[in-house]
């Protein structure tokens, strides 16, 4: 998110916190220049975000029922607030009368705020069950939070941060998380990775120390559009082809029941076979998929493909035959 983006936010919430609030002060609070904050005010109005100058010396505020809520503030905001109890008797003579109510029912709604996440994490967490790595230890059934704080980031939007274990090595990353991606016995999560400026997917399974961290970000379709443009989730290859495959009729419906990410071309044969074109970029991945039919899917083209489908099928000969 720019400097200008956050402070956008700020000036929502100082409005929507006092309003009637003047431009000097807005200017004061954001660190910034009166003239700033005009030309913030027409980017603001250019997305219909209902703020309004009240006239000379009556300031800004909203003039409809918009706001942001809940307070959707972080862990750390929350007990800095908190910790203003300590502080209370001492600066309660320069307090107005109804300050000290105030403050009660904001820290009310905050604890009840965290009480029904709490419990809608536990429930959300039950619905959840992932397989186990082989070296895990069984004895462990203790579950993983992961999930649970990619469902949460992903609702608020909020950007994140971790390690992620990678042909042997963690790295640490920072991501926007888009969406949760089934897979068999996992789940795979595509988001925008801050460190290659691209769209990458992760396994979930091997993010560790996750954390949600203050910064929000807005989802692009364009980009989860242009991801899945392919039938399959692209790990590090580039390179598309347009595969054609006949499936025999005893496996049409069992193809039809697929899913995939954009929608094949199929075709209907007399024959009652299946004629199946889509565009591959991760040919491992494809070739794991088509396995699971067996015979029953043939490969046209391209020729290479073909061959390499022959190549896999002689190694795989040499182990159940090796004279």
């Amino acid at each position: 998110m720019t400097d200008r983006l956050i402070r956008l936010m700020r000036i929502i919430t100082l409005v929507q916190a006092k309003p009637g609030i003047l431009a000097r002060e807005l200017a004061e609070r954001c660190e910034t220049t009166e003239r700033t904050i005009y030309r913030d005010m027409e980017a603001l109005s250019a997305m219909h975000i209902p703020i309004a100058n009240m006239g000379h010396g009556r300031g800004y505020m909203f003039i409809s029922h918009f706001a942001m809520y809940p307070l959707n503030w972080s862990d750390e905001e929350a007990q800095a607030f908190i910790q203003l109890a300590d502080v209370m008797e001492d600066i309660r003579p320069l307090l107005k009368p109804a300050f000290e109510s105030a403050y009660e029912k904001v820290v009310a709604s905050s604890q009840k705020n965290r009480t029904e996440r709490v419990e809608w994490a536990e429930q959300v967490r039950g619905m959840f069950k992932e397989g186990g790595i082989v070296c895990q230890n069984m004895d462990d059934d203790e579950p993983s939070d992961s999930l649970l704080l990619l469902l949460q980031a992903g609702i608020s939007q909020n950007s994140m941060e971790g390690k992620y274990q990678s042909q042997g090595e963690m790295e640490m990353i920072r991501f926007d998380p888009y969406c949760l991606i089934p897979r068999e016995y996992q789940f795979d999560l595509l988001a925008y990775c801050h460190l290659s400026e691209r769209m990458r997917t992760f396994q979930v399974n091997r993010l560790y120390d996750l954390r949600i961290i203050p910064r929000t970000f807005r989802k692009n379709d364009y980009l989860i559009q242009s991801y899945f443009r392919t039938a399959w989730i692209t790990r590090g290859s580039t390179e598309e082809t347009v595969v054609k495959i006949r499936f025999s009729s005893l496996v049409v419906d069992r193809v039809m029941q697929e899913r995939f990410f954009v929608r094949p071309v199929l075709t209907r044969e007399p024959e009652g076979t299946l004629l199946f074109e889509t565009v591959v970029s991760d040919a491992e991945g494809f070739f794991v998929w088509i396995s699971r039919y067996g015979p029953e899917a043939e490969i046209l083209e391209p020729e290479h493909c073909r061959n390499l489908m022959q190549e896999h099928l002689e190694r795989w000969r040499q182990v159940y035959n090796p004279k």
